[in-house]
């Protein structure tokens, strides 16, 4: 509105809420989020705690700026993490950085059975969220949704099919670290 209270705005500029979908994104992350929460306050963690074991299980021995990136925290924060972490006994972390700067974290075996509990109470969130989507219906949901992502940061996809991806791809189960019982280093 203008001083004088006459409306100048052009109603095409209106975001109609009903109708948005980036309002509907945000209500729908928020609401996976609140429930991802719910399931993981009783096991101990936060959510950036699980997401943090989670991208060291399929992509072991990523940086702190790596975690960071695929937590969606900064690297101070994820610094302050995986110190908590390692303190707990569910990381281990090279002293020494064998190329650079970068010290690489591992999942020892107690962050591999906390993450198995982790993993197991988001699935069935996940599911949960899913329940009334055919398999074509998820399948279309998740194309779209990449294709958001790579319009607003201005990428193209990978050739593993992953777009704008900021950390290393996942490696297969089969190339995974196996459990020795302890540390992976």
């Amino acid at each position: 509105m203008s001083q004088d209270g006459s409306d100048n705005s052009d109603a095409s500029d209106v975001i109609d809420l009903e109708t948005s979908l980036g309002y509907l994104l945000k209500e729908a992350a928020s609401a996976l989020r609140t429930a991802m929460e719910g399931v993981l306050r009783p096991l101990g963690m936060t959510m950036t705690h699980y997401s943090c074991l989670e991208l060291l299980a399929q992509r072991p021995g990523l940086s702190n700026s790596e975690l960071a990136r695929g937590a969606f925290v900064t690297r101070q924060s994820m610094n302050v993490l995986l110190q908590a972490l390692e303190r707990d006994g569910f990381v281990t972390r090279a002293t020494e950085a064998p190329v650079g700067k970068a010290l690489p974290t591992r999942l020892t075996a107690s962050g591999r059975t906390s993450l198995e509990r982790a993993s197991a109470a988001v699935r069935g969130v996940e599911v949960r969220m899913l329940g009334g989507l055919s398999d074509e219906q998820q399948a279309a949901a998740r194309g779209a949704l990449r294709s958001m992502v790579r319009a607003l940061r201005g990428t193209a996809d990978d050739e593993a099919g992953s777009p704008g991806r900021t950390v290393p791809a996942r490696t297969d189960a089969s190339e995974r670290t196996p459990d020795t019982g302890g540390s992976e280093e």
